[in-house]
């Protein structure tokens, strides 16, 4: 069974940096496209940085300069620096992976749990 664990979220001041973290494990094949999501109270969940398996990357405009997303292949892990941290980057962070399982052979759509960012002004 795929799981995508996230760790590095905290609380963290203004201008701040922090690092997540996220391992996807369980019969992969093949991993996708790797993305960081953002969910903030009351607000949608957002697309915050996405890197394709010939590392690619895409970002949100609102994250541009700021953040980069990076992937360790042999790990199956994808990164997310994020530095000079704003009030309005708080959210909970999700990892998304889009991968093939040695189970099924076909392409999904997977979820880590989330962890928290905050960050004070």
């Amino acid at each position: 069974q795929v799981q995508l664990v996230e760790s590095g979220g905290g609380l963290v001041q203004a201008g701040g940096s922090l690092r997540l973290s996220c391992t996807a494990s369980g019969g992969i094949l093949r991993i996708n496209a790797l993305g960081w999501y953002r969910q903030a109270p009351g607000k949608q969940r957002e697309l915050v940085a996405a890197v394709t398996s010939g590392s690619s990357t895409n970002y949100a405009d609102s994250v541009k300069g700021r953040f980069t997303i990076s992937r360790d292949n042999a790990k199956n892990t994808v990164y997310l620096q994020m530095n000079s941290l704003k009030p309005e980057d708080t959210a909970v962070y999700y990892c998304n992976a889009d991968l093939t399982t040695t189970v099924t052979m076909r392409n999904g759509n997977y979820w880590g749990q989330g962890t928290q960012v905050t960050v004070s002004s």
